[in-house]
């Protein structure tokens, strides 16, 4: 079992998306190696409603960063599995990533933040061994100001990563454990140790450097 540290994912086969019961062996096989994986401790998973629009089958998980009870990161990953396949995917899984996190606000303006932020994924992915392909997404910075009765909270800015990627080795608890990597990383937490992270093709992200993020819970 490919592990990363800290707990192993939650849903197993229930919930989150298609009836594993009527599923492909192939998708059922996806699934429980995501239900396998084993993720840094900050990153919290849960089953959450897969679509039903986007592939035959799909299964999904949201996660959440919490360091000492604040949330600094949340996301959604979501597996789908077309068995004819689909042209644009190259294949018949496709990985599709949400990842959002509070930064300073000073970083709204720094033009690299973009290019840095779909770093992050790419560096992540590689880091452990997954192998990928047909790479796309989308980095999105927005800013915030308060008035009238917000006008006490602080301005927030936020980075949101979104991502879809055609797995290209069957590892698929090394897609959900790079992924986790990257909600930390975008919550500003460092890079985990490579003592961390025992699967043993996979280099470290001792190279990475997080964004400073805010350490407060996030508003939603």
């Amino acid at each position: 079992m490919a592990a990363v540290g800290g707990h192993p994912a939650q849903g197993g086969g229930t919930g989150g998306g298609t009836s594993k019961e009527s599923a492909p062996s192939e998708f059922r096989a996806a699934v429980e190696a995501l239900s396998g994986a084993r993720l840094r401790p900050e990153v919290l998973l849960s089953p959450t409603p897969a679509p039903r629009r986007l592939a035959p089958y799909a299964f999904a998980l949201s996660a959440s960063v919490e360091v000492e009870g604040e949330e600094l990161a949340d996301g959604r990953l979501v597996l789908l599995h077309d068995p004819a396949g689909q042209e644009p995917w190259n294949g018949d899984f496709r990985v599709v990533t949400l990842t959002t996190a509070e930064l300073e606000p000073e970083m709204a303006g720094d033009p690299m933040v973009s290019e840095v932020g779909w770093a992050w994924l790419l560096d992540s992915l590689q880091a452990h061994g997954a192998g990928y392909g047909q790479p796309s997404g989308t980095v999105s910075i927005s800013a915030s100001h308060f008035f009238g009765g917000l006008a006490e909270r602080a301005p927030s800015t936020e980075i949101e990563i979104r991502a879809s990627w055609t797995p290209a080795d069957g590892r698929f608890e090394r897609h959900l454990a790079a992924w986790g990597d990257l909600l930390c990383i975008s919550a500003g937490l460092p890079p985990a140790a490579p003592a961390q992270q025992p699967l043993q093709d996979a280099p470290s992200l001792g190279g990475v450097v997080p964004m400073p993020a805010r350490r407060r819970p996030r508003s939603h």
